[in-house]
């Protein structure tokens, strides 16, 4: 099976054809796998293409690839070499833009819009704003008696990067540009459900001219390629996205197997707090719907625990839910699309698992909660009311479409309520009081408050959770500390008198 034959030209809804190829991108070549997965429309419910899939023997190549491009010339490689690769491949990916914008909503079902605008120059911008970093990584110099002490910091090594299905090509970002950036070589595993614009980006990797085994992206199940991967003794460290249950066992695989550097950014339940102070309602509202809605709930930190102060509770809800009734769902490729589908079946099932459980413990379904349409895997967004903190719909993840609105009094009860989680990824507050504002994002346990906005996100400001949302941070320069270790050297100056 030749490189040639594994590509595969697709046509999306909308009429787009873009050629992609979906073998395994091991040093610098795709190459067939043990089997192949069949990859999904969550749209339709149908299959795209089937691409190669990944087993132990793979595993092995990808990171015996990775781990010879280390040490055979990556390491020292020039900080500005690798900084012109960097814009290189930025450049590509604005070239591409509509290939790997259309791929990103063929296979994860988000609206073409978002593909367009936020993820594919989300991923242009990370690259670049790494590249700029890469000549700027500095020690230091201590004074000692009678010794020269310095420190400088040196790459990992060989990284291992697990990427989820909800934002792959942003997801790549965040873990591709400062690995590369400090050094390390790096091997994906892509989500089986969403491998095709990582195959597609991919190739970009190639064109752009980075040497054979920098970069790897193998496609597999997690049983085995993300296990793999996390107790390879090759493998210095392991940055993953996605599930707390899913972050444990890679932490255990790490410990088990060579005590590799592990950084996780895990689950969300963020509160949303919306105080009777604040200056515009109606941006309130549209920030909050936005929240819990983009990428249909599908979002790690996404606002899916609102509280709202008593004052004005009843026409947050009242405009809160006429805006929720006017959602548009359907087909992604329709410009006015706002809600495509969840991204598979199963997380289908379990998003309407949540919605009986939380008819069943007693919380009003205030809007939605049915399935939308006939074909894909659609579900309207749906607002809970009635709510108490012991309920699961409270407590546990949805990764959906699913928001909870609860009343709260003052600001103490608000703050213990909303602290209330074993997850602290992020959280908002939204109130015209700057004393308030910054008392309140103080006391909440979030790596990231917001405050009159949701998601105000950025590369140069780090992201990560506090408690079980995560260890460790992405973006900005903090980013570059959990690809790097540090090293002291110190040189006796002395002279033999002294």
């Amino acid at each position: 099976m030749t490189e040639r034959s594994l590509e595969t030209e697709l046509t999306t809804p909308n009429g787009y054809k873009v050629t992609v190829n979906t073998g395994l991108f091991i040093n610098n070549e795709f190459v067939p796998g043990a089997d192949t997965i069949s990859t999904i429309n969550p749209s339709t419910g149908k299959v795209i293409t089937s691409v190669q899939a990944a087993e132990a023997e793979q595993v092995d190549l990808a990171v015996e690839a990775a781990y010879k491009a280390f040490y055979g010339g990556w390491k020292t490689t020039s900080a500005r070499e690798r900084a012109r690769l960097l814009l290189k491949l930025a450049d590509l990916v604005e070239r591409d833009s509509e290939d790997l914008a259309h791929l990103e909503t063929l296979d994860n079902g988000k609206p073409l819009s978002t593909s367009r605008e936020i993820d594919v120059p989300s991923l242009a911008s990370h690259l670049r704003y790494f590249a700029g970093f890469c000549d700027k990584i500095h020690g230091k110099t201590i004074e000692t008696e009678g010794k020269l002490s310095y420190t400088v910091y040196e790459p990992l090594g060989v990284c291992a990067a697990i990427i989820p299905w909800n934002a792959p090509l942003v997801m790549i970002s965040k873990k591709i540009a400062p690995a590369l950036c400090a050094g390390n070589t790096i091997v994906f595993k892509t989500s089986e459900l969403t491998p095709l614009s990582s195959l597609k980006f991919a190739s970009l990797v190639k064109e752009t001219g980075f040497p054979p085994g920098v970069v790897n992206f193998i496609t597999g199940y997690g049983n085995i390629v993300g296990e793999g991967l996390s107790r390879h003794m090759k493998v210095s460290k392991v940055t993953f996205t996605g599930s707390a249950p899913t972050g444990r066992a890679i932490m255990k695989g790490a410990s088990e197997s060579n005590l590799k550097r592990v950084s996780l950014e895990l689950g969300g339940k963020s509160p949303n707090i919306i105080f009777d102070d604040v200056e515009d309602l109606d941006h309130a509202v549209v920030s909050a719907y936005q929240a819990i809605y983009y990428n249909s709930g599908q979002v790690c930190c996404a606002g899916s625990r609102v509280y709202v102060q008593e004052g004005i509770y009843d026409r947050f809800v009242e405009k809160f839910k006429a805006m929720t009734e006017a959602t548009k769902i359907g087909n992604p490729f329709i410009q006015e699309t706002f809600q495509g589908p969840q991204i598979s079946e199963a997380q289908f099932n379990r998003v309407m698992s949540y919605i009986d459980i939380g008819k069943k413990e007693g919380a009003t379904c205030f809007v939605g909660g049915n399935r939308h349409g006939d074909n894909g895997y659609f579900i309207e967004p749906t607002i809970f009311t009635d709510v108490k903190s012991d309920m699961r719909i409270m407590k546990e993840e949805i990764f959906g479409p699913v928001v909870t609105i609860s009343k709260f009094k003052d600001e103490e009860e608000v703050v213990a309520k909303a602290n209330d989680s074993i997850y602290g990824l992020g959280a908002a507050v939204f109130t015209s009081n700057i004393k308030r504002a910054i008392r309140v994002s103080n006391a909440l346990e979030a790596g990231t408050v917001c405050v009159n906005e949701y998601n105000m996100f950025s590369d140069d400001c780090p992201f990560g959770g506090y408690k079980q949302s995560g260890i460790g941070r992405e973006n900005s320069e903090y980013a570059l500390l959990e690809y790097l270790q540090i090293k002291t050297i110190k040189i006796n100056i002395r002279s033999p008198n002294e």
